[in-house]
């Protein structure tokens, strides 16, 4: 009887236990339906560069065959000696048409000569590009094929932070390789090399490494909302920190690759920082949010509507504002000739300043930029200090290239000069840096927190 009495419990804790388990397993996804779903849109990239053949280059080559072959160095045709000059790029991307339309990564296909696409089934296709656009790092491909199977393009308006998402590319050059983790954060704004932010993109723990770019996101529902993009990694592999264009942006650029070949953008010609927790204070805002315009660009359709320096944007065209990374995001997706209403609040003011969008050309200079200003090679993000009765200079807004890093910038410094060369002004600035020797020590004169001191930079050729 005691043995039975010691049996009932043991038992009832081990029926707790699977319970709890079955419990688990319900929970957790099973991703094997939609891997078998989609497996033959997704498709591997192989763009293939060759070095032109000039002097450096020939001598490179010189060195590679004596390597291999001494003193006895061949004559090799012309078709082995393109060999030596390919440079393959490795990527991902997937089919979005029946007839053979394929997005991937305008990073993984630039300035290539020949485009190869393998399928699941191992059948190759060579590739066209219809359309490419740096600024969003998206690229719209065509291949003449039979019996293709396209995904479906789902909706990231309304994903959120915690969501199951999957990946399916060809990471480190292994085709077909999947990855499942969840969303870490919507609207991640990361400045491009262009010095504009044109994707709030989204950002996963998904396993994401070198090959996987272009290569599709999915949700629990088989659907595309999203195109792997980006890792952050000091390794050169994942960290657990990887970025994705959401699909509802590569639907408004490839609807515009397909349709006129090029990307029309949003202009509204304002310069624009953080709001600060002092002028959130003034402002009467509960907590910093919004986009402070520092600068509106003469003859600009800012200028035209009224804005005025000072002005802190919170809503555009019915989307908020949270920081200015997203006023950039908004008003580039928005066509040009388009009426939008611009909620701002002006010296404690809420109002509406109705303003015709303009079109985002290369020689504007962009607000679409929350770096505040043009990028440069020492990799600092700039703007003017505008600094009453002291000395004057330039406000560092955010350092995201090597050469800034290594100097030791920090965001809030005030670069006075460099190389014994004043920098008053953002354009004083851009012209100095132009006319700085690289692989050379500069000094460059810096205040910080009311002291000045010098840092040692050097910009590499």
């Amino acid at each position: 009887m005691k043995s039975i009495n010691r049996i009932i419990p043991l038992m009832s804790s081990m029926l707790v236990l699977l319970a709890s388990l079955q419990v688990q397993a319900q929970v957790l996804p099973d991703f094997t339906r939609l891997v078998e779903d989609n497996a033959d849109a997704i498709v591997n990239v192989n763009a293939i560069r060759r070095a032109s053949l000039n002097a450096d280059n020939d001598e490179r080559l010189d060195d590679i065959l004596r390597y291999y072959f001494g003193d006895r160095v061949p004559d090799l045709p012309e078709e082995q000696m393109r060999k030596f000059q390919e440079r393959p790029s490795l990527g991902s991307g997937f089919i979005i048409s029946a007839d053979g339309y394929i997005i991937t990564n305008h990073h993984v296909v630039e300035d290539a000569e020949e485009i190869v696409i393998t399928l699941n089934d191992r059948r190759e296709f060579a590739a066209s590009v219809i359309g490419s656009d740096v600024s969003s790092d998206l690229a719209l491909l065509k291949i003449d094929g039979v019996e293709l199977k396209p995904v479906t393009l789902g909706d990231s308006s309304s994903l959120k932070v915690g969501e199951w998402v999957l990946a399916i590319g060809s990471p480190m050059g292994l085709r077909f390789s999947v990855a499942a983790g969840i969303i870490s954060y919507m609207g991640r704004n990361i400045p491009n090399g262009s010095g504009g932010n044109y994707v709030s993109f989204i950002q996963t723990d998904v396993a994401i490494n070198p090959g996987n770019s272009g290569g599709p996101l999915f949700n629990l529902r088989g659907e595309v909302i999203g195109i792997n993009s980006q890792i952050f990694t000091s390794t050169g592999g994942s960290m657990g920190l990887s970025f994705a264009i959401p699909v509802d942006v590569a639907k408004n650029v490839v609807g515009q690759l397909k349709n006129k070949g090029v990307v029309e953008r949003g202009w509204m010609g304002v310069g624009i920082n953080e709001v600060s927790q002092e002028l959130a204070d003034e402002a009467g805002l509960a907590n910093p949010a919004g986009a402070l315009v520092n600068q509106v660009i003469e003859g600009s359709p800012a200028e035209r509507a009224g804005f005025q320096a000072g002005d802190i944007i919170t809503r555009f065209n019915g989307s908020t504002i949270v920081s200015s990374g997203d006023l950039p995001f908004h008003v580039g997706l928005t066509a040009p000739d388009t009426e939008a209403a611009v909620d701002i609040i002006r010296d404690g003011t809420t109002m509406t300043i109705m303003m015709t969008v303009g079109k985002l050309a290369s020689g504007n200079r962009v607000e679409l930029s929350s770096s505040e200003g043009d990028p440069n090679p020492l990799g600092l993000m700039i703007t003017d200090s505008e600094r009453d009765n002291e000395q004057p200079g330039v406000l560092v807004v955010r350092v995201i290239g090597e050469t800034g890093r290594e100097a030791g910038f920090a965001s809030g410094d005030i670069l006075l000069s460099i190389d014994g060369q004043a920098t008053p002004s953002v354009d004083t600035f851009n012209n100095v840096v132009a006319g700085l020797p690289r692989n050379r020590v500069l000094p460059a004169l810096v205040e910080r927190d009311g002291s000045q001191f010098y840092l040692t930079l050097n910009i590499p050729e």
